[in-house]
């Protein structure tokens, strides 16, 4: 039974008549291929990135699982190409979801003038070009009866870098809809952010990989962050995780670092470590994120 993913926050969505993606009940995410080269450009990403033997493993668990392409009925109930990945939500209740786009820039060397316009805008008019990243959509479980804090994509893509750190707090926030007024309370940082398993301790994990691998350059990729909140405020483990999602615009490193994603990466770190540093006793040593001394004898 095919049906319409509830965690999307960016990206085109599903809808009659409209072209998006499908979930199955057996943990698949179906992707429509897009109509121009990027469709098969992301398939041939996808071909390779899965049989390189020069992927670390450790790293291979911040991209999706690829099945393959199948032709099948899409969104529009017409036939139509599709990447089959893991559904990355499948397992989880009620996740919460964001959505970063990195790099300063956002289109491949080979792109044509006008695309490269049209992405140049964006990046102007977002925090692409000031920050190395911006956001592209969220969502932030509140509970079973107020559901979720979702705001306007419109919002989100005027958002200035202070309106960037307000939102990366309220992602981890028991109070994420509260007014501007209101500071989020960043209740879950430590949880989600924080310690050995905590997001900024796997951004770290792809940062070291992303200082020596000159394989890929990721224009236009989107970095996931997800948890579980339901179970953060139980005092469980929030399952906090990171994915790397939409390589359309991947091309060859040709033995070159991808400073542009390595640039927007490092600068997303310095948000995530200073919300750290502001709200728990969390410090960066040496790539760890490591509890600070508490002075006490």
């Amino acid at each position: 039974m095919l049906k319409i993913p509830d965690h999307q926050v960016a990206g085109h969505e599903a809808r009659v008549g409209k072209l998006g993606p499908l979930i199955d009940d057996s943990g698949r995410f179906y992707k429509p291929l897009q109509s121009d080269k990027r469709g098969s450009e992301e398939v041939a990403f996808y071909e390779s990135f899965s049989s390189n033997t020069e992927i670390p493993e450790h790293i291979r668990r911040f991209f999706p699982i690829f099945y393959g392409t199948k032709v099948m009925k899409a969104s529009t109930g017409a036939e139509h190409p599709h990447i089959v990945l893991q559904d990355i939500a499948s397992s989880r209740i009620n996740p919460s979801v964001m959505d970063i786009k990195i790099g300063a820039r956002t289109w491949a060397p080979e792109s044509s003038e006008a695309y490269v316009a049209k992405c140049l805008r964006k990046d102007r008019e977002s925090t692409s070009v000031p920050l190395g990243f911006r956001i592209s959509g969220l969502r932030v479980y509140i509970s079973d009866e107020l559901g979720f804090y979702k705001p306007h994509r419109d919002a989100i893509r005027k958002a200035g870098p202070d309106d960037v750190k307000l939102l990366l707090r309220k992602f981890i926030s028991s109070n994420p809809s509260a007014e501007m007024e209101t500071d989020p309370d960043c209740s879950l940082a430590s949880s989600v952010y924080g310690g050995p398993d905590g997001i900024l301790a796997q951004l770290l994990e792809l940062k070291a990989w992303f200082e020596d691998q000159t394989i890929y350059h990721f224009y236009a990729c989107s970095i996931l962050f997800m948890y579980e909140k339901g179970l953060a405020l139980k005092g469980a483990s929030s399952n906090a995780e990171v994915k790397l999602i939409d390589f359309a615009h991947v091309t060859e490193g040709r033995g070159v670092i991808d400073h542009n994603f390595l640039g927007g990466l490092c600068s997303l770190i310095r948000f995530l470590s200073d919300i750290l540093k502001e709200t728990t006793k969390f410090t960066v040593e040496n790539g760890q994120v490591e509890p600070e001394e508490s002075g006490l004898i």
